[in-house]
């Protein structure tokens, strides 16, 4: 069972290590964006812990098959806990609303021919060369070459000036790279728009074409833009203003010249002929009669807001002509491929390479790529922005994709996805060793030499709480249901969404609607005034259906972590209304630090797993009766988790406190708890308990004061603690 053989040190060192580069420990997350995945080893660990009698840490480096086991997942998302069930032969029922998870999760699990895939991916690749790839080429400033493949094109908005009539750029900053993998920092001349490249950017001199003063500052700053002529200051974005107008201002480009004439990157600035191909691409687009370029209005919502106030009305308008043309290309080239397997893998290749081809990708002055628009969940706008090389660039001699953001790199990155289906591994890093599974694979069946092995796989575009499932016929229900909060997938899954359903709508019933937001959605959303009431409501159904679809004593487990207590009182809410008591609580690695959109906020890298269960027993130690004893209990996962590698931070205590005040107001509330009052008054009465308890801050005090002490010796302290477990009257049946 999971209470008794989860190892948090082993799952921590795993999860942490996955989350810093998931796609090489779970290659099929590659198929296509989705957000938040939680750690596949997360999840393998889980369903190894319930179902195998061998120690974990065995366990996990050896194949595995669980067939005839049956697990669930209600909020699918991007599949991880069903693609890790589907792996070791279990039987797979997922759920969700959005079609743009459920298309996911199938093109991850649903078998394809590899080489009849490479071929026809190759082929378009050739065709799309041969139509647009003369626009994606420059003359190299130092041999000379005129066909050298651009591997970056960098634009700038730009203003006229309501006092002066004088168009003028929209720069925030100078640098357009950092001096990290350059030898040199690079520096735009705000006067004529030359690349300086300067050592020491305190000593940055004075541009060498004008001998203008070169500058790090630019002309905007807090939503305020200075004419550089007039001096007259402008609001950006201007509400009333039409999508603002771009300007090439410099390229990046590859090129095989001798490195010891010429070290690092290769920029320049755009000359006649770069500026010629701009225009160029805009005839050939405005000549181009388009058959899967979207016209949908882009519509009101919390994200897609942001757009609004930047101009955006429609969602073509967020692509540049060449974008537009190229992508044009592209999507009429699938939808003429015959093979409907193939055609709906490159077309979910082509949804994928939308998020590196749009007028929002920002250009990553320090790694020197293309950033994808979802490098951060939401639609951000920035002044300087870049577009990649929609071909893609091949080194000649590695035969590996260049940079990010072309057909190249998404071709690529999907066949090692699905190779990986064919053939998982798992990866022990400390000894930098690949460990190939044979026994696994991942699909709804495999080509063997003899006959081909099936396995069960149900996926529905459909809300899980309305669902018909025989009760009892489930094993498991590992998930990790929505966050509460203003993370609008829907919102950011539509961007691509629109044009997939013109390539593949036709014959997918799940792309009828117009859009993937769905109004039973649990997220918080203020333009749609979705409270915690209705995401307490729509969880309780979730997991009510759930408990009941479940043989008696078979968990649910899943992860959570928020914040606010408030999201924890709504799960606390859930379980009681389901008859479902927490029997463990564990933390574990869920996101990686350093990713964008947590990096610098203090949010927590930690989840809780909760396992929980219709009938059971659950360890005395854990059931603290005040906020000390319940400090003890949380300074052990701590220790736990820094054996495992993870520094925890006060995010990550808070969290671990919070899941842990959910798990003990679920023990101490089930045997009185009236599911028939109003979810108002059910989470009032979850909060009060919290309260009574001695809430959230007094633990974390107690927390802090214990650190005072020390960590070390806190950690002496709890190695030296026993083990109870399995011995009699330290468990607690329920």
């Amino acid at each position: 069972m999971i209470e008794k053989r989860f190892q948090i040190p082993f799952v921590a060192e795993l999860a942490l290590r996955e989350k810093q580069i998931q796609q090489n420990y779970r290659p099929v997350i590659a198929v296509h964006k989705w957000f938040a995945r939680r750690p596949g080893t997360l999840f393998r660990s889980l369903l190894l812990s319930e179902f195998c009698d061998e120690e974990l840490p065995r366990a996990f480096f050896q194949s595995q098959n669980l067939r005839g086991v049956r697990v669930a997942d209600p909020f699918m998302g991007g599949g991880i806990p069903l693609l890790e069930a589907n792996r070791v032969g279990c039987g797979v029922l997922g759920f969700d609303i959005n079609p743009m998870a459920w298309w996911i999760v199938r093109e991850e699990m649903e078998h394809l021919d590899l080489p009849a895939y490479r071929r026809e991916a190759d082929k378009l690749r050739a065709a799309l060369s041969d139509t647009v790839g003369h626009l994606y080429r420059t003359t190299c400033v130092f041999d000379g070459n005129q066909h050298v493949p651009v591997k970056s094109f960098l634009w700038v908005k730009t203003q006229n000036c309501t006092s002066c009539r004088t168009d003028f750029d929209l720069f925030a900053g100078y640098l357009l790279a950092e001096n990290v993998r350059h030898p040199k920092n690079v520096l735009v001349c705000a006067n004529c728009g030359h690349l300086n490249e300067v050592d020491d950017l305190q000593k940055r001199g004075r541009c060498t074409t004008c001998d203008f003063a070169l500058r790090l500052r630019g002309n905007v700053s807090r939503g305020k833009a200075v004419c550089p002529k007039c001096g007259h200051v402008h609001r950006i974005p201007d509400l009333d203003a039409a999508p603002y107008r771009h300007r090439l201002f410099a390229l990046e480009y590859v090129n095989a010249i001798d490195k010891s004439r010429r070290k690092g990157r290769l920029f320049k600035k755009p000359d006649d002929q770069d500026l010629a191909r701009v225009q160029m691409a805009e005839d050939l687009w405005l000549k181009t009669k388009s058959r899967f370029v979207p016209d949908d209005e882009i519509p009101t919502g919390d994200e897609t807001d942001r757009l609004h106030r930047w101009g955006y009305k429609k969602y073509s308008e967020l692509f540049h002509p060449r974008q537009l043309l190229s992508l044009e290309v592209s999507a009429r080239a699938i939808h003429e491929i015959a093979d409907p397997r193939i055609r709906r893998a490159l077309a979910t290749n082509f949804s994928d390479l939308l998020r590196y081809q749009n007028q929002l990708c920002r250009y990553d002055s320090m790694a020197l790529k293309v950033l994808d628009i979802f490098s951060v969940h939401g639609f951000p706008v920035g002044l300087v922005h870049a577009e990649a090389n929609i071909l893609g660039i091949v080194n000649p001699i590695t035969s590996a994709p260049v940079g990010s953001g072309g057909w190249a790199n998404i071709i690529d990155k999907f066949e090692k996805a699905k190779s990986y289906c064919d053939a998982p591994f798992e990866i022990k890093a400390k000894e930098k060793k690949r460990i190939a599974l044979s026994g696994e694979w991942i699909g709804e069946f495999r080509n063997l030499l003899c006959t081909p092995e099936s396995r069960e796989v149900n996926l529905y575009c459909a809300d899980s709480a309305r669902a018909e499932i025989p009760n009892g016929s489930l094993d498991a229900v590992l998930t990790d249901p929505p966050y509460f909060g203003n993370v609008q997938y829907a919102e950011l899954m539509d961007f691509c969404y629109v044009w997939l359903k013109r390539i593949v709508g036709s014959q997918v019933e799940a792309f009828s609607a117009e859009s993937t937001r769905n109004p039973e959605e649990l997220t918080g959303n203020i333009t749609l005034k979705r409270g915690i009431e209705r995401f307490t409501k729509g969880l309780s159904a979730v997991f009510c259906k759930m408990a009941k679809a479940l043989k008696a004593g078979s968990p649910l487990a899943f992860t959570f972590h928020h914040n606010s207590l408030e999201a924890y009182q709504s799960v606390a809410v859930a379980l009681l209304d389901a008859g479902l008591t927490c029997s463990a609580t564990f933390p574990a690695p869920a996101e990686m630090g350093g990713s964008i959109h947590i990096s610098g906020t203090g949010s927590s890298i930690i989840d809780t797993i909760f396992v929980c269960r219709s009938v059971g027993s659950i360890a005395r130690r854990t059931l603290a009766n005040d906020p000390l004893s319940l400090c003890r209990i949380v300074t052990t996962d701590l220790e736990q988790l820094r054996l495992g590698g993870v520094r925890p931070t006060p995010g990550d205590c808070r969290c671990i406190v919070a899941g842990h005040l959910t798990r003990l107001a679920v023990w101490n509330l089930k045997s009185r708890w009236q599911a028939e009052e109003t979810v108002l008054h059910r989470l009032q009465v979850v909060s009060q308990w919290m309260e009574t308890f001695g809430g959230l801050e007094i633990v974390l005090k107690h927390l802090n004061d214990h650190n005072e002490v020390g960590t070390m010796a806190a950690s002496t302290r709890v190695r030296e603690e026993p083990s109870h477990d399995g011995e009699d009257g330290e468990y607690i049946s329920f």
